[in-house]
């Protein structure tokens, strides 16, 4: 097959929005007028930011439980009904309950329902009061036009989580966020957050697609910057602006992951790792996938 044929051609949005704390419905409503706008500039699949139906900044436990949902509750709903409508495939982050914990989570819908779930496994600053640490390890979930592996915002700073998803298969890395400003970071160098995206996406040869939001909420700002990233880490889609809701689009071939990973005659990512001194798979009970 020649190197020119569209293997798996596919088209990435990113959705940068300004959510509002505890306005749930409007919150919903924004994300399904900004999913159609994302569509309408042929996107396939969208990725939307972490917690973007119930904002991100909760008073209390009370509040943040009061603003949670099931799987079955109404923004996944909402959010399944959008993707049938249009025949689109959505990553988005939602606060999950289940009984009486609580996850924060991002829900994978296409057109014929739930694709499944992935629940952040590294908590930052103040969520620890809220949420239960991840419990669902990172799943890869196939899809009709590639594989995906989901991360939502701090995990990216954990390389263990990139290395996982590729070692499953995963030709993509979903990242529904909400970045804050870093300490110390140099105004000419590129967001921290935008730097971790692409090494991920190098040193894995793996597409990620980070959606982030915008906004400031209860005096936490946030950082924006929302991005697409290819299989060789260079930017294909932004970074997007830090303060303003923007949709970012690229078109990209997934089969490109697989292919990249052979970086010249001698090295491949994944193969050159050295396995006689650590864990095939880091130690957890995952299995290698295809890749």
């Amino acid at each position: 097959m020649s190197d020119a044929t569209p293997q798996s051609p596919l088209t990435i949005a990113c959705v940068q929005m300004h959510p509002e704390v505890g306005r749930k419905q409007e919150n919903i409503e924004k994300s399904l007028r900004m999913i159609r706008r994302a569509h309408s500039l042929g996107a396939q699949l969208i990725v939307l930011p972490e917690l973007c139906n119930s904002g991100y900044v909760f008073a209390s436990r009370s509040e943040a439980f009061g603003l949670a949902e099931t799987l079955e509750g109404e923004t996944v709903a909402a959010w399944l009904d959008i993707a049938k409508e249009l025949g689109v495939t959505l990553v988005a982050g939602f606060a999950e309950r289940d009984g009486d914990q609580l996850y924060n989570s991002a829900v994978l819908v296409g057109p014929d329902g739930v694709l499944g779930r992935y629940r952040k496994l590294h908590l930052w600053g103040e969520e620890s009061l809220f949420f239960e640490r991840g419990n669902l390890q990172v799943p890869v979930f196939a899809t009709p036009f590639g594989r995906i592996a989901c991360a939502i915002c701090y995990d990216m700073w954990f390389p263990e989580v990139f290395r996982l998803a590729a070692l499953q298969g995963a030709d993509i890395l979903c990242v529904p966020t909400n970045w804050v400003p870093m300490a110390n970071q140099p105004r000419e160098l590129p967001a921290m957050a935008n730097i971790l995206a692409m090494a991920g996406a190098h040193s894995n040869s793996m597409f990620v697609a980070a959606a982030d939001r915008v906004g400031e909420e209860r005096g936490q700002p946030f950082l924006g910057c929302s991005i697409i990233v290819d299989c060789r880490g260079w930017p294909v889609a932004g970074p997007a602006s830090a303060c303003d809701e923007e949709i970012l689009v690229a078109q990209v071939n997934l089969s490109d992951a697989r292919k990249a990973r052979q970086l010249n005659t001698y090295n491949q990512l994944l193969r050159d790792r050295r396995t006689d001194l650590y864990h095939e798979m880091l130690g957890t009970s995952m299995l290698r996938g295809p890749g």
